[in-house]
């Protein structure tokens, strides 16, 4: 039998976050494909459209007016999913249990013009939106549990409108994933006595073969135990549990998000989609000591600007799989500037 390489044969990878396996099949990547193709591209847009919700100065699907924001701009989302104003109630009737739940969903703007993305806002651009993320964290926080800040880029991710913008939820609950992240993190602390993520970000620089991008404060990676084909982490070389305990590094995290935004978008020539969210310490609970900040980015194309992975079958049914390698994704997203 052929000696065991990790670039040719399956095998299954573990997330120590999640604390779950994923299986990888390199030997697929051949394969022809005969299924759904995506747009390859979205259609120009212009700097201002009337038409628009979200650009500056007209009418939201409720009826109020945008104020003329020249910068970013945060409102309550008109369509909430968590209301501050829930009523308590519990049930519980065996197998059937459910809970009220109370929170807050707001939208962030980041940026008036209609045609730009995160990935072509200039440096000093950039930075206002991660001020923005900074202060909206740190005023939710100090009235519920678990903020989550996110974007969902493109039609083929679910976005509903165009225009730049991400959302930010709210609630007192902390959410499953969330519990689970605390609940490696808070063992692999109390193991070790450093974050695992400190230490995994730093593992990650002195490998090389699946960062991204990287300066001297922040790293980004393909997870040695990635999901999604292009799924990337960016991580923080230096202990930090929340957005708004940054305050020197906030000029390289925007440079750190542009390195990664701009190669996702030369990598098969289009807008790239993907789904992008913070995970910071959250607001209770007993993980803040041992917890590192970090965000996630999902996005789904795989082989082309108009293929994109499913995760059906035996994703669904069993764990995750992947075709291409992390360390084949890394390689080619590094290349692609």
């Amino acid at each position: 039998m052929s000696e065991f390489d990790p670039e040719l044969h399956p095998h299954r990878r573990f997330n120590p976050l999640l604390d779950e396996w994923v299986l990888v099949s390199p030997h697929r990547t051949q394969r022809p494909w005969q299924g759904q193709q995506e747009k390859s591209s979205l259609p120009d847009r212009p700097a201002y459209d009337p038409t628009c919700y979200l650009c500056p100065g007209n009418v939201r699907a409720n009826g109020e007016v945008n104020p003329a924001y020249e910068n970013t701009f945060v409102f309550v989302n008109d369509y909430s999913a968590l209301l501050s104003g829930t009523p308590e109630g519990v049930l519980e009737d065996g197998l059937f249990r459910s809970e009220a739940v109370r929170g807050e969903c707001r939208v962030i703007c980041f940026s008036p013009r209609h045609d730009l993305t995160l990935s072509r806002l200039n440096q000093s651009e950039l930075e206002l939106v991660i001020d923005l993320w900074a202060s909206q964290s740190a005023e939710l926080g100090a009235r519920y549990g678990w903020v989550q800040i996110f974007e969902n880029r493109g039609e083929a991710m679910g976005a509903s409108n165009p225009h730049p913008h991400g959302q930010i939820w709210a609630s007192e609950h902390l959410p499953s994933l969330i519990v689970r992240e605390g609940a490696s993190q808070a063992r692999y602390f109390a193991e070790h006595g450093s974050p695992l993520l400190l230490d995994y970000a730093e593992r990650e620089v002195e490998s090389g073969s699946r960062v991204v991008y990287a300066n001297e404060d922040w790293a980004v990676v393909v997870p040695f135990w990635a999901t999604w084909p292009f799924e990337t982490m960016v991580l923080p070389r230096f202990a930090v549990g929340r957005l708004e305990e940054i305050k020197t590094q906030r000029q390289s995290l925007a440079d750190a998000l542009q390195g990664l935004l701009k190669r996702y978008d030369s990598l098969f020539d289009c807008p790239f989609p993907y789904s992008m969210g913070w995970h910071p310490a959250p607001y209770s609970g007993d993980f803040t000591s041992s917890w590192q900040l970090h965000a996630h980015f999902y996005p789904p194309l795989l082989r082309s600007a108009t293929v994109r992975k499913f995760m059906v079958g035996y994703e669904m049914m069993a764990e995750a799989q992947r075709d291409l390698t992390p360390e084949q994704a890394a390689q080619r997203l590094r290349d692609a500037i």
